[in-house]
């Protein structure tokens, strides 16, 4: 029997994800191989490498320098999130990344970003943690207009929400037997069309296919999240989520709330691990 995870992303609502994956490190909780798009792979990869409190650690550290995270950044670097702070100084000094367990583990774990290009989403197996996988990682997590367009394996990429933001269909269609997703909405959260058009279509004038994309994105959602109720309820798919609305930013610099989702996140996976257990066995 073979087990997929798959990671919705969200910016700082991962958090919640950070929490229920470290429940699943804790409570010796495999998984064959899985998916993760923007938030969802740049922590998914702290399973991967199987550190612990890792990337509540180190946003709730850093979360208030501007190299993190600011419009500081945004001005000096083009990049809301600082591509060198973030990608490079924390995981190579700050707070190391383990990349041999992350290479020794079987675990095999893809991101997903857009190529704006064509308007598909194009996944990468990580398989070291190293140069091309952090390029990858930053691609999957670099949302539009606040990010340099990110260029690595003859891709122009994005966010991989823009086309994907729960990537379910791609870990089903690796052929796996129980797939677990962990998204970052409530069950009753619906998607509204963005108030951001203008902002889109400027930041991709080169790119206005993508813009139109962005501009329907939120009846794709909300076309992917019925599929995967429809799923959940026939027992084809086991989802963890918020029990509610998690009521962070997206660019949350207050230590207090990413503690506050984190851990909403480990009681959420705490109360559904019975349940969990028993669809992971059956």
């Amino acid at each position: 029997m073979t087990r997929g995870l798959i990671l919705e992303g969200g910016a700082m609502r991962g958090m919640f994800t950070c929490g229920v994956l470290d429940v699943f490190m804790e409570e010796n909780i495999h998984f064959d191989a899985g998916a993760g798009i923007s938030a969802g792979a740049l922590f998914g990869i702290n399973y991967k490498s199987k550190q612990i409190g890792r990337g509540v650690r180190y946003t709730k550290k850093y979360c208030k320098d501007w190299r993190f995270c600011s419009f500081k950044s945004l001005i000096k670097t083009g990049d809301l999130y600082g591509v060198d702070f973030c990608y490079h100084t924390i995981p190579d000094e700050l707070d190391p990344f383990d990349r041999e367990t992350f290479k020794a583990d079987p675990f095999e774990f893809y991101v997903g970003a857009t190529n704006l290009e064509n308007g598909e989403v194009v996944f990468h197996k990580c398989t070291d943690g190293g140069p091309n996988d952090v390029s990858w990682l930053q691609a999957s997590a670099s949302m539009p207009a606040v990010s340099r367009f990110v260029h690595v394996d003859g891709y122009t990429l994005l966010d991989g929400g823009i086309i994907c933001p729960i990537p379910y269909e791609f870990v089903e269609g690796l052929g796996l037997d129980k797939n677990v997703a962990v998204l970052t909405q409530p069950e009753t959260y619906v998607k509204h069309k963005t108030k951001a058009g203008l902002i889109y279509k400027t930041a991709l004038r080169k790119y206005p296919d993508i813009a139109k994309i962005m501009d329907n994105r939120h009846n794709h959602y909300n076309e992917m999240t019925a599929a995967i109720k429809e799923r959940e309820a026939a027992g084809k798919l086991f989802v963890i989520r918020p029990p509610e609305a998690l009521g962070i930013k997206r660019t949350e610099n207050n230590p207090d709330e990413l503690e506050r989702v984190y851990q909403m996140g480990r009681s959420e996976a705490l109360k559904r691990l019975p349940e969990l257990k028993e669809y992971l066995a059956n």
